[in-house]
């Protein structure tokens, strides 16, 4: 096997290991499985819903702003014990990630997405589309890749107020 060969076994390898990292980030959230969550995100991961609009005019403004796996694990708790919200449930569809080096042991990937929201009387609608923008450590402690940022890019300035289940 030359160098190439090498390169370009790492690269599927890599890809493989992301798409299968978010694959189970959205199922977790799909199965309502959202204590799970958090573990997706380093110690000091960070998360951020934001617009694609906010992004091309530089604005840092985000809908849900969380600077560490605690803060994950709080809004959890806050979604189960606090916020009052009417039942539903999504159903997310992925692409495939579109990745680019980071820093050693890191890569960045971009991954499109289509959520379908569903509420308890059954109705199914399209809630959000957009794409997450992520920076993922590959060798993480327990060499399972973890979220170091996650910052998701609504499509749509157009916000449903029951953005509650995190995307």
């Amino acid at each position: 096997m030359t160098a190439a060969d090498n390169l370009a076994h790492m690269d599927i390898a890599t890809k493989l290991r992301v798409e299968d990292l978010n694959a189970r980030y959205a199922l977790a959230i799909d199965d309502n499985k959202l204590e799970a969550w958090p573990d997706f995100f380093t110690e000091h991961g960070r998360y951020r819903i934001t617009t694609a609009e906010n992004v091309e005019r530089g604005l840092p403004l985000g809908l849900i702003h969380a600077t560490s796996r605690a803060m994950l694990r709080d809004r959890v708790r806050s979604l189960r014990d606090a916020n009052v919200y009417e039942a539903q449930r999504y159903r997310h569809v992925l692409g495939a990630p579109v990745l680019t080096p980071a820093a050693e042991g890191q890569v960045y990937a971009t991954t499109s997405f289509m959520v379908a929201r569903i509420m308890h009387t059954g109705e199914t609608m399209m809630f959000a589309t957009g794409c997450y923008r992520d920076r993922i450590v590959l060798d993480h402690v327990d060499s399972e890749p973890r979220f170091a940022e996650k910052v998701v890019i609504l499509d749509s300035r157009l916000i449903d107020t029951l953005l509650a289940i995190p995307l």
